[in-house]
This record gives structure tokens, sequence and C-alpha cells, in this order.
């Protein structure tokens, strides 16, 4: 299976780039795992809603420059559907075998994504109902990814 993971925005902590060093390469013996990131708009100090709509879409239109026809596009939404980890490995495991071999995940920037985008999106997944900062949002897919595939190979992965 190939996952692409599209995200807004760099990480500049260190502590979260070794997190998700550490889970692209244990990922690595299960699919090809590839993270993009594109570049992030700087929102200003008491931006309008206007403001904010317009800076999400710009960051929607670069993020829709990497995903293609053959793609299965997941939004991560705060509205999104909620699973529980072994729920969430049976549904990747559904996608799989159904012929959906490219996934892509997609992770707002800290506004969140366009309306457009998420319309576009064959699935909204919700990782719960608390807002996390975007860099999070990527150590904890990765997280639930890697432990999908532990549980999907009846392999013991701590709980």
């Amino acid at each position: 299976m190939n996952i692409k993971i599209l995200c807004v925005g760099k990480i500049k902590e260190k502590f979260y780039r070794d997190a998700i060093a550490e889970y692209e390469k244990r990922l690595s013996r299960y699919c090809k795992l590839s993270i993009i990131e594109v570049a992030d708009e700087k929102t200003p100090d008491h931006s309008s809603e206007t403001e904010e709509l317009q800076i999400k879409e710009k960051e929607a239109a670069r993020l829709r420059s990497h995903i293609r026809d053959n793609d299965y596009v997941i939004a991560l939404a705060i509205n999104g559907k909620t699973y529980d980890s072994v729920a969430f490995a049976e549904h990747l495991g559904q996608l799989a075998v159904s012929g959906k071999s490219n996934l892509v995940f997609v992770i707002g920037g800290s506004l969140g994504l366009h309306p457009s985008l998420l319309e576009q999106c064959d699935e909204l997944h919700s990782f719960s109902a608390m807002t996390f900062p975007h860099q999070l949002m990527r150590v904890i897919l990765l997280e639930q990814l890697y432990r999908s595939y532990r549980i999907r190979n009846h392999e013991p992965y701590h709980k």
C-alpha cells in the first residue's frame, strides 16, 4: 500500500521530527510512506473570517496539487468519523482489499482545511473532538497507522 501524508507547514520542533522519523522507520516494513509538506500562509493577528477563508483556500490549492485521480483521500477533520484503533485497522484493511492502494491523508494548518477541499475528500476522519496542534497530529496519525498494521498482522503492540 502507498500512503501519502499531505500537510500544511513544516515541523520545527526536534522532538516532533524525531518521533516522525521513528514511525517512518517502523512503517517502512509495511507500506511505502511519503510525507509532503506544503507552505503555510501567515495568519495576521485578529484576522477576519474572510481573511482566514482566503488563507485556507491558498493552502488547499497547494495540497490539491499533490492529489492524483487514483488517490483515495482522507482528511483529518474534527467533525469526521471516529474509530477506535481496531476499527481503524479494519477499515484500512477493507480499503486495501477493495483496491484503494493509494491512500492520502490530509492534515490542514493551524486554521484547518478549506470547506471545498473537505468536500472533495473521500472520507473525513477525526481522532478526537479535541483540537491538537497540526504538528502533533502528524505524529498521532503515524502512530495509529503503525498500530493498525501491527493489529492487522496480529503482531503485539502495547495498549
